[in-house]
């Protein structure tokens, strides 16, 4: 079965069930993860550090979209066999992103020093140098992995995903280690937590890129000389438009953590977190499925191969229905689940079946979206995503504080705010495959 049908599928078949073990096994230390960081740091200081991180996670948006710019980029001169192309898309695309975060992280260091972070993560519970000292570790390593992380974006233009979920691995299994060690060796630290799981990803994302451009992807390897300033503007272009979809994204899917520290008390982080992470795994399936299929939408494309596309389209669906019945399962039985695995930590039941609908909703929009973002037809997703992420911040509020809903508020909110995927992106497909597609449903 594996090695039948197009030369394309067959690749992304196998790419399919190695991610399936691979991120398996990367699941499977999340989720001992989860109770081992609790052991070491306590229920508190597990909220302050998931609230932290998902502050630090908004300056993502100043990639500017480049990673996906170059992912799309980068796949179409891979069809095209443009290696030379490719290899001046790929040392522009460092170059300007290793200045953007090297401006961005001295912007920091010296705006930290006003911050009261106490006040923003709503605790007195971890001294306020201590807590200034994490920010600081935090935000480097974040800025410096998000820029060896482009390694990851070539992965996915050579329809390769297995790759950077390989290496994704190896960063959580050593992660997991350290702060095994760490339980055994020391007392709860956030600090120690903090450099531990910034570390990790640092060495291995190294590694990685430095075996990968000295050997598959040396005929592409960035070099000074194929840094171009009208190529960087053709990535412009397109990452622009992925830029804002990505600020969107991040305002809808990563401001729930704070919201509810702020509106609930970081004590009350952990259930939605725990939750999150158990339904999660239909997310992450579902990621695994559809993710090769990016780039190969955008060789299909480029090839006009509407009949894959189509046929692709079809599987797809499929998956997803089997998928929902599955998510179903993990619902009846989440509350025996929880109390195996985080004892400690109450998730109210109307929380879980929130959680559930939210991630086959989203499931449903990716299948379509996928397609979208792989022929570069992003800009009505760019306006709609927009327009969820100005309301999300007040409508999570509202539901959360105003109708007194708590955490399920906000998950309301969020499913309300992604209304493109599941409504519009279906619509648009059809419009784009058949050739009808005009004007914004084009662009």
């Amino acid at each position: 079965m594996i090695y039948k049908g197009h030369k394309r599928s067959v690749q992304a078949k196998k790419h399919i069930l190695a991610s399936f073990l691979i991120k398996g096994m990367s699941l499977l230390i999340g989720f001992l993860m989860v109770p081992l960081t609790i052991e070491y740091v306590q229920k508190e200081q597990y909220g302050i550090w998931l609230t932290l991180y998902s502050i630090v996670a908004w300056f993502s948006f100043f990639d500017i979209g480049l990673g996906h710019g170059l992912r799309n980029k980068l796949a179409v001169a891979f069809a095209n066999k443009d290696m030379e192309k490719a290899r001046i898309f790929v040392s522009s695309t460092y170059a300007i992103l290793g200045v953007i975060f090297l401006v961005v992280l001295l912007l920091f260091f010296l705006v930290q020093p006003l911050l009261d972070w106490q006040a923003i993560l709503n605790t007195d519970t971890v001294d306020a140098d201590q807590l200034r000292l994490i920010a600081l570790a935090t935000f480097s390593f974040f800025c410096i992995n998000f820029v060896l992380k482009l390694i990851y974006s070539i992965y996915l233009a050579d329809q390769r995903p297995a790759n950077s979920g390989f290496y994704n691995l190896l960063s959580n299994l050593t992660a997991l280690v350290i702060v095994f060690v760490l339980t055994q060796t020391t007392q709860g630290s956030l600090l120690y937590l903090a450099l531990a799981l910034g570390l990790c990803p640092l060495v291995i994302l190294t590694i990685s890129s430095i075996y990968m451009f000295r050997g598959r992807y040396r005929s592409i390897s960035p070099s000074f000389r194929h840094i171009s300033i009208p190529q960087f503007k053709e990535l412009m272009n397109l990452g622009v438009r992925f830029f804002i979809i990505q600020i969107s994204a991040i305002v809808i899917f990563s401001t729930d953590n704070i919201i509810i520290a702020q509106v609930l008390g970081p004590a009350e982080v952990p259930a939605y977190a725990v939750a999150h992470k158990y339904f999660g795994l239909i997310t992450a399936a579902f990621a695994i499925v559809s993710v090769p299929f990016w780039s190969a939408y955008t060789e299909a494309y480029v090839n006009k191969d509407m009949d894959w596309i189509y046929s692709t389209n079809k599987k797809l669906i499929k998956i997803w229905a089997a998928l929902v019945a599955l998510s179903a399962v993990m619902l009846t039985i989440s509350p025996t689940f929880y109390h195996i695995w985080v004892p400690e930590i109450e998730v109210p039941f109307v929380l879980s079946i929130l959680i559930c609908l939210y991630v086959n909703i989203l499931a449903w929009g990716n299948i379509f979206v996928v397609f979208i973002n792989g022929v570069g037809k992003i800009k009505l997703q760019m306006i709609l995503g927009s327009i969820g992420a100005i309301i999300n911040i007040p409508l999570s509020y509202f539901f959360a504080s105003g109708l007194e809903l708590g955490s399920s508020g906000v998950i309301i909110a969020s499913i309300i705010c992604i209304a493109y995927g599941p409504l519009i992106a279906p619509i648009q497909f059809k419009k784009i495959t058949s050739g009808a597609a005009r004007g914004i449903w084009n662009q």
